[in-house]
């Protein structure tokens, strides 16, 4: 299975939406393939290779393996898994043979089936469900994974977001650790704002409020909404890494107010303290026993660096976690284009030479997919909205 090597090679800066097409049967998915084009841009992957790096919008299965027989290959329990989590459209094209398609069914969860030699049939049933789906997520307001919404418009969700992370902060400074239902919902909100308008709208949306530790950790949860997909990860580990994301943050609650929002630089005895919440939001988490031990990772130690200059513990290479890299470099560049009572935002252009010029205590492979985000989250809280 090449996915996770193929996840690090996206580079595009353009993803648009697409049929995505599973086939082992080249000439006849060629001649599908330019079927579906005619109305919807379409994909063809085959066997062992991973989804493409654009916006998948409904999936369309066509195997001549026996899925019965295959059903312990590596390849086909990811593709399955991908195609259940998406919850989009999924067209199987029956193999005429009843145990084989049933199989296929149960793999791929409630796929609509389709008789393949009535070719004719094809794209007007899969037009149908794509145009059904698009309606049922309008309907809803944006549809999370499980079946869980979250409603209203994207100036509303953002609204609820911020209610939420300011709740979790204020439950961390009495002492409490924050609620992992809260957690949860703030985290769904932030995965299905950014997947429905963009990283850069969100960020827009983000900083219209006036609440910088709160913004800032919804910033980096939008960055890692948005690196996530760029990975092409699955939504729980979406999921997981924007939570870790929207938490990483939490021990500043128990900071000075007069520390944080200091406006020039730290003395050594404020940013000895500063360093404190790394740990303090760390062990605050693990009181409440209902977060991931991924999760603690990332608050503990998403300020540590491969080359060991990072803190609290100084560690090094593979002592540092994939998820902790992942949302070190979304803190780096949300930090680097904010509003600060210190200085002002930074450019796209600048922002992306400081952290190239960070790769190696940051993770160079995850900063080389990275790029395409920094270009189309642009200067984030200084240059021109994209909503106004």
């Amino acid at each position: 299975m090449q996915e996770p090597r193929d996840r690090y090679e996206r580079q595009g800066t353009h993803r648009e939406d697409v049929v995505v097409l599973v086939s082992d049967r080249r000439e006849r998915a060629e001649r599908l393939a330019r079927g579906i084009a005619l109305v919807l841009p379409c994909r063809v992957i085959e066997p062992g290779a991973a989804l493409p790096s654009d916006r998948p919008i409904a999936f369309v299965v066509d195997l001549a393996t026996d899925l019965a027989a295959e059903r312990g290959s590596a390849w086909i329990v990811w593709l399955a898994e991908r195609v259940r989590e998406s919850g989009l459209p999924c067209l199987y094209l029956a193999r005429g043979n009843a145990a084989q398609d049933m199989a296929a069914v149960r793999l791929l969860g409630t796929p609509t089936v389709i008789d393949p030699r009535q070719s004719a049939g094809i794209v007007p049933t899969l037009m149908r469900l794509v145009a059904e789906s698009q309606a049922r997520g309008q309907a809803r307001g944006g549809v999370s994974g499980r079946g869980r919404r979250t409603g209203g418009p994207p100036e509303a969700r953002v609204e609820r977001a911020t209610a939420l992370v300011t709740r979790l902060f204020e439950e961390a400074a009495a002492g409490r650790p924050p609620s992992p239902e809260e957690a949860e919902e703030g985290t769904r909100i932030v995965l299905d704002t950014v997947s429905e308008v963009g990283i850069r709208a969100w960020l827009d949306l983000v900083w219209r409020h006036d609440l910088q530790v709160y913004q800032h950790s919804l910033s980096v949860a939008g960055f890692a909404a948005a690196f996530a997909a760029e990975l092409g990860f699955s939504r729980s580990d979406r999921q997981r890494l924007a939570k870790a994301a929207l938490l990483h943050d939490v021990g500043k609650a128990l900071i000075p107010q007069t520390i944080l929002n200091k406006p020039g630089p730290l003395t050594p005895d404020e940013m000895a303290v500063m360093r404190r919440h790394a740990a303090l939001g760390a062990d605050l988490l693990a009181k409440a026993g209902a977060f991931e031990p991924e999760i603690l990772d990332v608050v503990r130690y998403h300020h540590e660096r491969l080359d060991g200059s990072g803190y609290p513990e100084g560690l090094k290479g593979a002592r540092i976690g994939d998820l902790v890299r992942l949302v070190a470099i979304c803190d780096v560049h949300s930090a680097l284009t904010e509003r600060r009572v210190y200085r002002a935002p930074l450019s796209a252009a600048e922002a992306a030479a400081i952290m190239q010029a960070q790769a190696g205590p940051l993770d160079p492979d995850l900063l080389r997919v990275y790029r395409p985000i920094i270009a189309r989250a642009g200067a984030a809280a200084g240059g021109p909205s994209v909503l106004d």
